[in-house]
């Protein structure tokens, strides 16, 4: 498996021409659309999806001037459109819009793009996790409460676990992408002062929008918080995988590992070092996302019907919050494709203790025998306690208690500290998530 990770698409959607594509295409279809209602003249909306065009340099030029990022597109596009000899056409540029009829709406079809690639790691991340669920399904290992040894599980359900999160995260995401799939052309306040509310239904239908069903100047920034959350809490995801195989690669531990070439270094100053270093980059950048939604929550509170305090926010927090969880699923998905897996370390962690791990199972099947539960306890915990305070195996240390043999036999006993046991429901666990 290489990296998927490797193409420029994700970036592309936030670069400066892009925006401007997507400016120019909303004032396209408003033109349109205006057109078909005799608003304007056909011949400018023909000229305008035709003809026009901009320079990013022309328009940033201009904007050094001006000081406003809309006008200095208007006026290019306008010189553009009068340098062809359609100066008259170009004057119904823009008509009856303001400013964020164009720049909220045009956000919406960039966010969309990214949707897109987004959608599509997130699909892809799955089929990894799904397949190498599957493939460890019966693979034991123990199980951690506290960091702790606790009692068995399988490798394959550490895995069915973040598929089935990932799911989740999907659904979300489908859900906070469409509810960002809306435009709005309702003017200064929101009230259709200059165009209709038919007119902005058409615009962005054939933008392939929604409208918003009431807005102010903006569309209300609660819609790009839920956007930004749930970016941050896919992250949140992969952080969470990421942590669990740091874990795991740890020395003492060694259950499973990063992929390592064989021309790779883990450190400049000891050749024997393997270090996790992709799960630490996705827990790092995981917390660029977590900052980003507070940063997007701030963006809520607007004044009065619009300020712009929002707008220099969101110049950083799409792009980065988009563009970071594209490659975080991509550094994930590799991660787990690629990586290395030791079921013998499993097992000799598994049975390190000498049984203690089946503590519970021994309290179990002694108040089945017919112990009470509370002498049960005290009598298992005794024998726990030792165990590990002396460095005895306890599963030896049972076997020599006649309180305990008296109750289990031999076989019985066997069966107690037989991890099979606990793990005989995995299938159906699976064919719950899986069907």
């Amino acid at each position: 498996m290489i990296e998927r990770y490797t193409r420029p698409a994700m970036g592309r959607i936030w670069t400066e021409e892009n925006k401007y594509r997507c400016w120019l295409e909303v004032e396209s279809a408003a033109s349109t659309v205006l057109a078909e209602d005799g608003v304007i003249p056909a011949a400018a909306a023909e000229a305008i999806a035709a003809k026009a065009g901009f320079s990013v340099a022309r328009i940033q030029e201009i904007e050094a001037e001006v000081k406003h990022d809309v006008i200095a597109f208007t006026t290019a596009v306008a010189e553009r459109l009068t340098a062809q000899g359609l100066a008259d056409e170009s004057r119904w540029l823009h008509y009856g819009l303001t400013s964020n009829d164009v720049v909220d709406t045009a956000q919406a079809l960039q966010i969309k793009e990214a949707s897109v690639l987004i959608r599509a790691g997130l699909v892809e991340l799955l089929a990894v996790l799904k397949r190498r669920a599957v493939e460890f399904k019966h693979t034991p290992t123990i199980g951690r409460t506290h960091g702790i040894h606790a009692e068995p599980t399988t490798f394959g359900l550490k895995l069915l676990n973040w598929f089935a999160e990932m799911e989740r995260n999907l659904v979300r995401f489908d859900a906070a992408a469409e509810d960002m799939r809306v435009g709005k052309l309702s003017g200064a306040v929101g009230t259709f002062g200059h165009l209709k509310p038919e007119h902005e239904e058409r615009i962005c239908a054939r933008l392939g929008l929604k409208p918003a069903p009431v807005a102010t100047q903006v569309i209300q920034r609660d819609r790009h918080a839920a956007y930004i959350s749930t970016l941050a809490i896919i992250g949140s995801t992969l952080d969470k995988i990421a942590v669990e195989v740091r874990h795991l690669q740890r020395t003492e531990v060694r259950e499973a590992q990063e992929y390592f070439s064989e021309k790779q270094k883990g450190s400049s100053a000891m050749p024997h070092k393997k270090n996790p270093i992709t799960s630490e980059q996705i827990s790092g950048l995981a917390r660029v996302l977590r900052g980003n939604a507070q940063a997007a929550f701030e963006d809520i509170a607007l004044w009065h019907e619009r300020d712009i305090s929002h707008s220099s926010v969101e110049r950083i927090i799409f792009p980065d919050s988009t563009i970071l969880v594209d490659y975080l699923l991509a550094k994930t998905e590799n991660l787990i494709g690629r990586l290395l897996i030791y079921p013998e370390r499993m097992k000799k962690n598994l049975e390190s203790t000498g049984g203690l791990i089946f503590s519970g199972q021994l309290l179990l099947d002694l108040a089945e025998a017919g112990m009470l539960r509370e002498d049960a306890y005290r009598l298992v915990q005794a024998h726990a306690m030792k165990a590990w305070k002396e460095d005895l195996v306890f599963r030896e240390e049972i076997a020599k208690d006649t309180a305990i043999t008296a109750l289990l036999s031999p076989e019985k006993l066997e069966k107690t500290f037989d991890y099979t046991r606990q793990l005989g429901n995995v299938d159906a666990i699976f064919k719950r998530v899986l069907g």
